[in-house]
């Protein structure tokens, strides 16, 4: 019983921090259909919050670049679950205002990481960065496709869930 209050005061201390008022650069807005909120009626990260959130890492061969890539970030899904995300259409925004869309069953089918590293090391506006929207490619033959190829935006800066 100890611990798993422990464990849940754990996870609710967790997504409060997650979702404290930024007091630095924001570099994630979220938009549209979000029940957690911390400016007005939209979810923002700053980087320093999406380090807070587990973080998770892989190595992949992507068409971008000529060897396999090793990428860091939170999950997707628990960036949009700490906004209050439960489903719905998900139309990611770069800094261009290039948009893509991507069905929310891909978020719960594939550890799809919005990686803000690479190689170790934060990835610039000029190396897809700051946020780069990245599948394991590698890990499921299926992604080796145009579609999910598209889906992975990279200059990330804004989700809106309809």
């Amino acid at each position: 019983m100890k611990r798993a209050l422990w464990f849940a005061i754990c996870c609710f201390c967790g997504s409060v921090s997650a979702l404290e008022i930024p007091n630095s650069v924001v570099v994630l807005t979220i938009s549209g259909s979000v029940s957690s909120s911390n400016q007005g009626k939209v979810t923002v990260f700053t980087m320093d919050q999406l380090t807070k959130f587990p973080q998770t890492t892989f190595t992949t061969q992507t068409p971008w670049y000529d060897k396999p890539v090793k990428f860091t970030g939170p999950l997707l899904k628990d960036v949009l679950a700490a906004a209050g995300v439960k489903g719905g259409d998900i139309t990611l925004v770069a800094l261009n205002d290039y948009r893509v869309e991507m069905p929310y069953s891909d978020v719960t089918r594939y550890p799809v990481l919005l990686a803000r590293l690479m190689n170790n090391k934060p990835m610039t506006i000029r190396e897809k960065g700051p946020l780069f929207v990245v599948y394991p490619y590698d890990k499921h033959a299926e992604l080796k496709k145009d579609l999910y190829y598209t889906r992975s935006i990279w200059q990330l800066s804004k989700i809106h869930m309809q």
